[in-house]
């Protein structure tokens, strides 16, 4: 890393009505450096490099590239002046090739030869050691490579900045490794990167400048070699927060949960879970690992009631609930609560406020035409004090939330129904650090009430912290159900990429 400014960002604002997202952000970037951008939920990270990489316009302030004033008014004049962004879900059409898909949208790419066009991405992966058939169709590749495609496409169009917005979240640890090698030879060939993520064990990692903002503002720029991660959570939450994570032992061995030879099929006849198998005790947190589209989703859904199941036995306290839909399973007294990955597509209204959202567990029960709703004004005045939700009052619409108190509004309505068996994907996905232990010390509360717990997660970190036992998907497949104390992340990678923990253990791994 050198001490030339590429990036220079002075001043920035960018308000939203009367929401001011960004107020006189300031950040510089040099050449050859990977540069952090920390911040709790709605503090400005988004927003700060939509008007980088020119998706919005910014009220006033300016824009340095290469010491140069510049203005951007889409994406394209972004891109024009080396500046590419990989975003987390991404944007790659499955039926392509990634040779396709890496020259889609460019000018002059139908008169480039097959064999040059192949030649060239060829030249950059080796430049950058990002390895990917040119010629393989992104339905059949794994998420990493997928990742790589992305970051091939805007090389090819001549990005010497990269922004990658949450770029480990679905990858396994081997390869986020990867992954952290192709930016480091990056850096080394003069790229400029910015990383935007919640994960400070891997700001530590690879960064070497962290800028943190709070409040739409900029907090500070530090040293990598120079801060800790709990000096970085002080400086976004603005007071100290204890990093670690508690698991609560296990007090009960009565099983609640009995899943037998589960196999499920989608909308195309293929298995979306094939022969699954496991256990879940009272007051037991089960984590589930697994790279993104392992299964996981089908997995929740079908316990919940809501996907159809093709063959096996789902047995709540020894009763069969296979068939059954969410509401013939409250008819049976099973007190079951499920928090979706898709929080306002499945879990909320996102029109309404807290209180009717909380009406929507308990309506059914109500009798006479008028609906009560002194109780779920109740529920949601105390919700707002316990866990600390930000909202204008309980009754503004939850889409205008930030997604850590979203989040915060779901797991509270379906924690205050009392569940024995609680089913949570990705509780923390995309929350800030403060949001993140807040909902960790909500579920381990449940545990220690005897709530059996299957907990979704990709944080691996928090997973073998957390939880009693990892249960590893793959292709729908179950590889390895492990002790969470007596297991490393590389064996739990492995078992994701699809060995199983018996040949894992075998080779000593």
């Amino acid at each position: 890393m050198n001490n030339e400014v590429y990036i220079k960002i002075e001043n920035l604002t960018k308000t939203f009505g009367p929401v001011v997202a960004n107020n006189n952000v300031s950040l510089e970037v040099r050449k050859g450096e990977i540069h952090a951008l920390l911040g709790e939920n709605g503090s400005g990270k988004s927003t700060l490099m939509n008007m980088l990489s020119g998706i919005y316009t910014p009220d006033s302030g300016a824009i340095y590239i290469k010491g140069k004033k510049v203005s951007f008014r889409n994406p394209k004049d972004s891109m024009a002046l080396g500046i590419g962004m990989i975003h987390q879900h991404f944007k790659l059409v499955e039926v392509l090739t990634a040779k396709e898909n890496i020259i889609a949208g460019q000018k002059g790419t139908f008169f480039i030869g097959s064999r040059k066009l192949s030649q060239k991405i060829r030249d950059i992966s080796d430049r950058y050691g990002l390895a990917v058939d040119p010629d393989k169709k992104v339905y059949n590749m794994s998420v990493g490579e997928k990742q790589t495609v992305e970051i091939l496409k805007v090389l090819y169009r001549g990005a010497e900045i990269l922004i990658l917005d949450e770029p480990t979240a679905v990858l396994t640890p081997q390869e986020t490794q990867s992954l952290f090698n192709i930016l480091r030879k990056m850096r080394q060939a003069g790229c400029s990167i910015i990383i935007i993520t919640h994960k400070l064990n891997e700001v530590m990692e690879i960064s070497d400048r962290i800028t943190v903002l709070r409040k739409g503002e900029t907090f500070g720029t530090v040293n990598k070699t120079d801060t800790s991660a709990n000096e970085l959570t002080n400086l976004m939450v603005g007071r100290a927060v204890d990093l670690s994570i508690n698991r609560v032992e296990k007090k009960n061995d009565s099983t609640i949960l009995k899943v037998k030879e589960l196999t499920v099929t989608d909308e195309e006849n293929v298995k979306a879970l094939n022969t699954v198998s496991f256990t879940l005790d009272s007051g037991e947190i089960l984590g589930v690992a697994g790279v993104a589209g392992s299964g996981q989703k089908e997995l929740c859904e079908t316990i919940a009631g809501l996907y159809p199941v093709a063959s096996g036995v789902i047995e709540y306290n020894d009763e069969n609930i296979v068939g059954k839909n969410p509401r013939d399973i409250i008819k049976m007294g099973i007190s079951m609560s499920f928090i979706p990955e898709d929080r306002l597509g499945m879990g909320l209204i996102a029109s309404m406020g807290m209180v009717d959202n909380m009406i929507l567990k308990e309506y059914q029960n109500q009798k006479g035409l008028f609906i009560e709703k002194k109780t779920a004004k109740n529920l949601s005045q105390k919700l707002v004090e316990k866990l600390d939700i930000n909202t204008p009052g309980i009754y503004h619409p939850v889409r205008q939330l930030s997604g850590g108190n979203i989040q915060k509004v779901l797991l509270g309505r379906e924690i205050e129904s009392n569940p024995h068996l609680l089913i949570t994907a990705y509780p923390v996905r995309g929350l800030d650090i403060n949001a993140s232990y807040t909902i960790y010390d909500l579920l381990n509360e449940q545990k220690e009430k005897g709530v059996g717990i299957l907990f979704i997660g990709e944080d691996l970190d928090v997973l073998m912290e957390l939880c009693d036992r990892i249960m590893v998907l793959c292709n729908g497949e179950v590889t390895g159900i492990v002790d969470a104390a007596n297991v490393t992340k590389e064996q739990l990678g492995l078992m994701m990429a699809g060995e199983k923990w018996e040949d894992v253990i075998g080779r000593g791994a």
